[in-house]
C-alpha cells in the first residue's frame, strides 16, 4: 500500500467550528493512521498560534493561515507574510469602507471592537446563524485579541465580514492584483463573509509546496475539507473530501463524502479509504 499524505482542515472538519478538541473518533483515526505510515498534517486558514494547541494530537505539520506558513516536523518549509506597505494598504481599505476585520499574525490573531457585538445582533440571522455562533465560539476559546492590542507583527492574512456585499466594491478593486478573496455562501440577510490571501499562497499551493519538500507525489495526497477556502486543496489533492454538511459548492467538485464530523466523519472516511 502506498503511503498517503493527508491534509486536515480544522474547523468544520477535524473539530467543530471553533473548537480546540476533536472528538475520540478523529484522534483515534489520524493514530492508527500514522501507526500505518502514513503521514498527517493541519492544514487550516488559522493562524499558527491558534492552530499549534491541536498538535499535540499527533500531527506531523502544519499548515498555518491558509498556506501561508508551513512547518514539517519542526522545520519550516514556507513563511511569507505580508510586507508592511501590503500590511498597511489592506488594514486601511477595509476600515475606510465600514468592514469587520479578523487579522491573523504568527502568534496572534485581532478583531474589530464591535465586532462580537454585531455578531450578537445578527444571530438570528437563519442563513448564517451557524457561522455566527462559531464566530463567537472563536473568540471565547481561541483567545482573538482587540484591534487596540495590534502592535504591527506581520499579517498573514484576513477574515471580514460585510454588511452587504457593496462595501466590498472599493476593497476588492484596489487589491485585486496582490490578493485573492474567498466569500463564503452570502447570507439571505445581506451579511458577507470571507477571507483575503496573497495570491503568492493558498492551500492548494500549500499541498504542492510540501510534496515537493518531501519529495512526494501529489497523486499520494488525500485532503478533507468542508468551506470555500478549502477549494484549491481539495482541487490539488490525488483525492478531495468534503464533509456532509459543507459548502454545496465544494460538495460538487469533492471526489468524495463523508458524514459530519460530529458523526463521526473522518474515522468513517478513513475506514473507506483504507487508511486505518
Amino acid at each position: 500500500m502506498e503511503r498517503k499524505l493527508i491534509f486536515l482542515d480544522i474547523d468544520g472538519t477535524l473539530t467543530e467550528p471553533g473548537k480546540n478538541v476533536p472528538p475520540k473518533s478523529a484522534v483515534l483515526a489520524v493514530e492508527k493512521a500514522r501507526a500505518k505510515g502514513h503521514k498527517a498534517v493541519l492544514c487550516s486558514g488559522r493562524n499558527y498560534g491558534m492552530l499549534f494547541p491541536l498538535m499535540q494530537y499527533g500531527f506531523d505539520g502544519l499548515v498555518a493561515s491558509a498556506g501561508g506558513y508551513i512547518e514539517y516536523q519542526g522545520k519550516v518549509v514556507y513563511d511569507c507574510p505580508m510586507t508592511q506597505k501590503q500590511q498597511e494598504k489592506v488594514l486601511a481599505v477595509f476600515k475606510e469602507s465600514g468592514i469587520y476585520r479578523t487579522i491573523g499574525g504568527r502568534e496572534h490573531s485581532y478583531t474589530d471592537e464591535g465586532f462580537k457585538e454585531f455578531l450578537a445582533e445578527n444571530i438570528q440571522s437563519k442563513a448564517n446563524s451557524e457561522l455566527l455562533r462559531w464566530r463567537i465560539q472563536i473568540e471565547k476559546e481561541l483567545g482573538i485579541h482587540p484591534m487596540s492590542e495590534y502592535d504591527g507583527e506581520p499579517i498573514y492574512g484576513m477574515a471580514f465580514m460585510s454588511r452587504g456585499a457593496k462595501r466590498l466594491e472599493k476593497p476588492m478593486q484596489a487589491l485585486r492584483e496582490e490578493f485573492d478573496f474567498c466569500i463564503q455562501d452570502e447570507d439571505a440577510c445581506g451579511i458577507v463573509n470571507g477571507e483575503l490571501s496573497s495570491k503568492a499562497f493558498d492551500k492548494g499551493k500549500a499541498v504542492e509546496r510540501l510534496c515537493e519538500f518531501l519529495g512526494a507525489s501529489i497523486e499520494d495526497t488525500i485532503a478533507f475539507g468542508d468551506s470555500m477556502n478549502d477549494l484549491e486543496m481539495i482541487e490539488a489533492a490525488g483525492t478531495g473530501v468534503c464533509m456532509a454538511d459543507g459548502s454545496p459548492a465544494l460538495l460538487q467538485i469533492a471526489d468524495m463524502v463523508c458524514p459530519p464530523v460530529t458523526q463521526d466523519g473522518l474515522y468513517r472516511a478513513f475506514e473507506k479509504l483504507n487508511l486505518l
